[in-house]
C-alpha cells in the first residue's frame, strides 16, 4: 500500500508552527510525523500588530525546516494555513511572499470563521464529541475560537481576538500575576465575550471540550503529579477529574516563572502563556456552570487534514 496518498498540514500560530504529515486510509488518516516549533511569531508586536524582524526570520527558518520534512516524507498534497498573528499583522504580506520565496510553500491566510471550523473538524474527527451539547474552546495565543455543537452539528461559533498572549500582554505584568490584574481581566472578558454568552444560554451546553494546547498541560501536570506516565502524543481523548483540574490551576495562578520553568509538563513556550489560559478556563468553567471538562489532542491542523484527505 505504498501508494497511499501522504498529506502534510501546516498550523501556523502565535506561538507556535505545528506540522502534521499524514497518510490517508480508508475510514481517514493515520498522523505518521508531528513537528512542533516555538516561533513566537508574536512576540513583541502582537499587541502592535506588526510581525517583529527576527520573529520574522524564525517563522521563515521554520517553514524551511518543515519543507525538508515534506519532501522526504514524499508528500502530494500540502497546506499552510495562518491564524490571528499573521492575520492582524500590518506586514503579513512580506512574511507570505518571504516563505513562498526561500520555502517554496504558499500560505493561506484563514479568518475566524474558517478557523472554528477547522477546529470543530479537528475535534469531531478525535471522538471527543457525542450527542450532547459541548462548548469547544481552543485557546490561542492570538484568538480564542469557541464553538457550540455536538458530533453531528455545529450550532454556533465565533472567534474572538483574547489569545492567551494577548491577555498576558494586557494583564499578567507582575509574575505571580497581581490579584487586582485578575479582576481587570475578569471585568475584560465579561465586556468581550456577551455574544457567547447570549448564545450558550440559547443552546445550553453542558460540557466544555478544549482543545490542545494548554489544555494538553493541564492534562500531563495532573498525570505526572500522580505519577502516572502521560503520553500525549499517544492520547486523542482526556477527561478531567474536576477537583484536579481546578487544583492545577489554582496552583498556575499563584506560581512564579521559576516554578513554572520548571515543572517538566509545560513546554518552554508555554510557560508564561498558560496563567491567563488557566484563568480564562476557569472563568468560562464559573461563568457558564460547566465543571465537566473534556480535552481532544486534535484541533485545527487534524480538521484541516481531514479535508485534504477527504
Amino acid at each position: 500500500m505504498e501508494n497511499q496518498k501522504r498529506a502534510a498540514v501546516m498550523d501556523l500560530g502565535t506561538n507556535t508552527f505545528h506540522l502534521l504529515i499524514a497518510k490517508q486510509y480508508a475510514e481517514g488518516f493515520t498522523p505518521i510525523l508531528r513537528r512542533t516549533e516555538a516561533v513566537k511569531l508574536g512576540e513583541g508586536g502582537i499587541s502592535r500588530g506588526i510581525i517583529q524582524p527576527a520573529a520574522l526570520e524564525r517563522g521563515i527558518a521554520a517553514m524551511q525546516r518543515f519543507k525538508a520534512l515534506i519532501d522526504e516524507y514524499e508528500v502530494t498534497a500540502i497546506k499552510a494555513v495562518a491564524t490571528s498573528a499573521v492575520r492582524n499583522a500590518a506586514n503579513r504580506q512580506d512574511f507570505i511572499n518571504e516563505v513562498q520565496q526561500k520555502a517554496g510553500i504558499s500560505i493561506d491566510l484563514i479568518n475566524g470563521d474558517q478557523e472554528a471550523e477547522y477546529i470543530y473538524d479537528g475535534i469531531k474527527a478525535s471522538g471527543a464529541l457525542s450527542k450532547e451539547t459541548c462548548l469547544i474552546m481552543d485557546i490561542g495565543g492570538g484568538s480564542v475560537e469557541f464553538i457550540i455543537g455536538n458530533e453531528s452539528n455545529i450550532f454556533w461559533k465565533q472567534s474572538f481576538e483574547i489569545g492567551a498572549a494577548r491577555l498576558m500582554d494586557k494583564f499578567h505584568r507582575k509574575d505571580p500575576i497581581a490579584l487586582p490584574s485578575i479582576k481587570e481581566m475578569t471585568g475584560f472578558l465579561n465586556g468581550k465575550l456577551t455574544d457567547l454568552f447570549r448564545a450558550a444560554l440559547q443552546y445550553k451546553p453542558t460540557l466544555l471540550v478544549g482543545s490542545s494546547g494548554s489544555f494538553e498541560s493541564f492534562a500531563e501536570m495532573i498525570e505526572t503529579d500522580n505519577s502516572r506516565a502521560f503520553d500525549v502524543q499517544q492520547t486523542q481523548v482526556y477527561d478531567f477529574d474536576t477537583d484536579n483540574l481546578l487544583n492545577v490551576i489554582e496552583w498556575l495562578a499563584k506560581s512564579s516563572h521559576a516554578q513554572r520553568k520548571a515543572k517538566r509538563a509545560i513546554i518552554p513556550v508555554r510557560v508564561d502563556m498558560i496563567v491567563t489560559a488557566s484563568l480564562l478556563t476557569i472563568y468560562i468553567m464559573q461563568k457558564l456552570g460547566l465543571p465537566d471538562v473534556r480535552m481532544s489532542t486534535w484541533s485545527l491542523k487534524e480538521g484541516v487534514m481531514a479535508g485534504l484527505m477527504a
